[in-house]
Parts: structure tokens; sequence; C-alpha cells
């Protein structure tokens, strides 16, 4: 997912700034074993390949298996790998290779059902990428399935939830730095067709899911999705109401799927999350924003941000702080180990994270095998924001309000 430059990000700032950073030495250890599980990666696409690159700097897992439809994207993945074994079905895959421990799904999202359940009743550990499905009924499936799996970890690919910049700025957050939340914003903007390039007409079915209106639960479901599980997670409260538009803006290409959309989510006590997505503009990338009385933090995957607001009382940590000139405002720049990074001449710079969010959220998928814990994103925290995305879809489709009980959220 593109990712905004630092600088682009204070870019606009105003105000009395702090910006949370994050040290290495303070991420998460990557899982160690002495006997690397054993994976196969079902789903060879764009997403699968970013799967297979960050599970080989992982020691504690080794790729055994590459499942997909289609051979050629079998072949590509197998051209990275030593040793692994190529499938064209999941179902063989399964039968014949016991010693593979877990799998990593990253099919379309309409395929992860039928895929999830049969890798769970064979006993194999399950990460799966999200939206966890493409129906609220398939959702309840995989996430009963998960709840009965004895021993079988389950983890689903919000990767916000182990994401370390994203869980430092959320222990902020829930420390009550914002104080009174006033409103919630977020964005996903990637100048993108989402149409992939295919020779024959079985292909471009089987590439161009996200254009099916059928298959596809739209940007709102596909990517707003990952941005609406932040905002639950972080407030531990789901929408009551969503409203949406949206529609064709730029790609003129006979597709039925909205390539630019907006939603409101209302949240019970008033709060409302403002979200826009587009495939026709790439301005300011994908970010979360959540404006409090006291400051604002804003989310941009690798990077996060505070921007305390001028009259707001000193809570303690400013003294860790380092002050830095932004425009005609004075930052006061919040890091973690403000002293070991002036010694390695990275203050004014700031730190990111060092790997992609993915390879934090696959190291936490196998750590949670290993030290047999639960992982961050559980089938059913996944059910619930998946199914918010596919009511936003239906929002913007419909153009109708629709309010949501603690019922639909729940998997039985």
């Amino acid at each position: 997912m593109p990712t905004l430059d630092r600088r682009e990000f204070l870019a606009g700032a105003a105000g009395s700034l702090a910006a949370l950073a994050i040290l290495p030495d303070i991420l998460p250890a990557a899982p160690r074993s002495a006997d690397p599980l054993l994976l196969a990666v079902i789903g060879a696409g764009r997403q699968g390949l970013a799967a297979v690159t960050e599970l080989q700097k992982l020691d504690a897992c080794r790729i055994a298996g590459v499942c997909d439809l289609d051979q050629g994207r079998i072949d590509r993945a197998m051209r990275r790998l030593q040793g692994a074994e190529g499938f064209t079905d999941y179902r063989r895959l399964l039968d014949t290779r016991k010693d593979i421990g877990g799998v990593i799904i990253a099919t379309p999202t309409h395929e992860h059902k039928e895929i999830a359940l049969a890798a769970l009743a064979a006993g194999k550990h399950v990460y799966c990428e999200t939206p966890l499905a493409h129906t609220p009924e398939d959702c309840r499936a995989i996430a009963v399935a998960a709840r009965n799996a004895g021993s079988s970890i389950f983890a689903a690919g919000f990767e916000g939830r182990s994401n370390p910049v994203y869980k430092l700025a959320r222990s902020f957050f829930r420390s009550d730095s914002v104080r009174d939340l006033i409103t919630m914003r977020a964005q996903h903007h990637m100048k993108n067709s989402w149409r992939v390039p295919a020779n024959t007409p079985e292909r471009e079915r089987a590439f161009n899911w996200r254009l099916d209106k059928e298959l596809s639960i739209g940007l709102a479901g596909e990517l707003g999705s990952h941005q609406f599980d932040v905002i639950h997670w972080y407030r531990s409260a789901y929408p009551a109401k969503i409203r949406g538009s949206g529609g064709v803006r730029f790609h003129h290409d006979g597709r039925e799927v909205a390539d630019t959309v907006r939603v409101d989510l209302e949240f019970a006590d008033g709060v409302v999350l403002q979200y826009d997505a587009t495939l026709a503009n790439s301005f300011e990338g994908r970010y979360e924003l959540f404006c409090g009385s006291n400051a604002s933090i804003k989310l941009g995957w690798s990077h996060g941000w505070m921007f305390k607001e001028a009259d707001a009382p000193t809570q303690g940590w400013e003294v860790y702080a380092n002050r830095q000139q932004f425009h005609n405002d004075e930052g006061i720049t919040l890091i973690a180990g403000a002293t070991k990074l002036a010694e390695q001449g990275k203050l004014k710079e700031g730190v990111g994270l060092p790997h992609s969010p993915l390879y934090y959220a696959l190291a936490d998928f196998l750590t949670s095998v290993i030290e047999s814990q639960p992982p961050a994103c559980s089938a059913e925290e996944a059910l619930r924001s998946t199914i918010v995305g596919i009511l936003a879809n239906q929002a913007v489709r419909t153009g109708q309000t629709i309010s949501i009980d603690d019922s639909t959220l729940k998997a039985s």
C-alpha cells in the first residue's frame, strides 16, 4: 500500500506538533523456532508474492508449497524459492503435504471461506488476508470454524493491529492524550486502475474480480475495512450508522465498481469517521486521523504523529521530546530513545519501520503458533471490521443509510 514520506506528511502541519517514532530496539523480536514451520502460500498474485518476500526474512518458517489456479503465477513464485512444490488445487496440497503446518491464504476475497474451512479441517494453522470474506455469511462461517479449530491458530491480516507504530500511537490514544474525540478522518488515495492485464477471457475474469460487482466489495470493503479496523481497535467501538456515495469518476472502461467513494461512519456517541477512497488520485496517499480537543494523532502506515493543541496542558511526555521548526511553527518531536537517535545522527529525520507492516503481521502469526498465544487479529475481530466494510460498500451502491446493531457483527 502506498505510504507517505515523513517530509510530505509534515509539509501541511500547523500548530504545535509532536511526532511519534519507533526505534528498532523497541520493535518486537523476530520469532524463533528450532524447527521452522513449513508453510504453503495459497494465492500467488500480488499479495501472495508480497507474503513470500516477507516470509523469506523470517527464520522461524520455510515455504514448502505454493498454490494458484494460474500456472504462470506459480512459476513466477517458484523462481524465488528453493525446494517448494507447486500446486494448482489447494485440496491436493492439503491432502498430499501433511508435513505442512500452516497456510497463508492470499487469494481473491470471495475464495477465502472455502480454503480457510478446508485448511482448518485439515488441522493447519491459518493466516488469512483481509477482508475476511465478501459476504457476512462467509465471514461468520470462517469465524465459527476458527473458534472450533482446537489448537490451530487463525490469524487475520488486518495489519494495523500488529504494526509497531500503530501500537505505540494507540497507547497514547488510549491514555487520553487527545482528550475529547471530536472527529475522525481517513483516506486511501491511489492512482491505479485496479485492472490486471490478461491475455485470455478466462484470465481476465479471474484476475479482475475486484471489478466484478458480484464478487468485489468495492473500495469501501477491500481497502476501507483495513482502515475501519484501525478505528475500531483504537476506540473499542463500531459504527451505528453508515452513509455512502460514489461512482466512476475517471476509469470509464465499462466497469460497474466505483473508482471513487465517500463514506460517513457515525458512532453511537455522535462522532463521525469521514472516509474517502479513490483510484483516480494519489494525493496524501493513505492515512487515519483522530482529532481531539487536546491533540490529534495522524497515522501513515510506517509513521505516526501527534499534533498537540497550543492550549493543551503539559502531559509529562514532552520532557522526552526534541523541538523542531516546521514552516512558521515550532514542533515537538516525540521519539522513543531520542538520545540513541541523536548519537546515530537520525534525530532530525525520525525513524519509521525497518520492515513492511505485512512483515510484522506474519511475524505475529508465527509467534502465535510457536508460543500458542492469540494472534493480533482474530477471526471474530476481522469479521466485525469486514462486515462494516461490506455494509459501507452497500451504502455506496444504494445511497441508503444503513443501521448496524450488535447482532449484525456477531459470528453466531
